[in-house]
């Protein structure tokens, strides 16, 4: 239905959980390298139960790569860095969302393209949503415009 792209992610459980939720939603999980964990991690499996073998896991040696395969593609950098709000944007089938990791976010080089987007927080008291969480929203908000 649609990409998830993890750019460089560095928590085990959120990628398991992220996994969990691209097999629910018939997504494809993209993970750029360097991961912050091997993905035979007992913690990754865990948190994607007994259906990680079943998930369309692909991983690349660099977000260039991806980029790359998908040179056709729409790409929607997820930034707490941008005042574009996710929901005002209208998705297809295909696209690809590209999420930081979750001690840094993406690189600045992303987060200034056209297409930018957030999640609105209305608290300066967090930093950002969990990237499991963040996933979630943004994926069932492509799911709601597409069915």
């Amino acid at each position: 239905m649609f990409n998830i792209v993890l750019y460089e992610p560095e928590i085990p459980p959120n990628t398991g959980n992220i996994a969990r939720l691209c097999l629910a939603t018939n997504s494809t999980l993209h993970l750029i390298k360097p991961l912050g964990f091997e993905i035979t991690n007992k913690q990754l499996k865990r948190a994607g139960l007994d259906y990680w073998k079943h998930v369309d896991v692909r991983v690349y040696e660099s977000f260039e790569e991806l980029q790359k395969k998908y040179a056709n593609g729409n790409f929607y950098y997820l930034t707490t860095k941008s005042k574009k709000i996710y929901s005002d944007f209208h998705f297809k089938e295909g696209d690809l969302f590209v999420f930081g990791p979750e001690s840094r976010g993406l690189p600045e080089k992303y987060v200034k393209q056209e297409n930018a987007i957030t999640i609105p927080m209305f608290s300066d008291k967090v930093r950002s949503i969990n990237l499991a969480t963040a996933v979630s929203v943004v994926l069932y908000e492509g799911i709601r415009q597409v069915l």
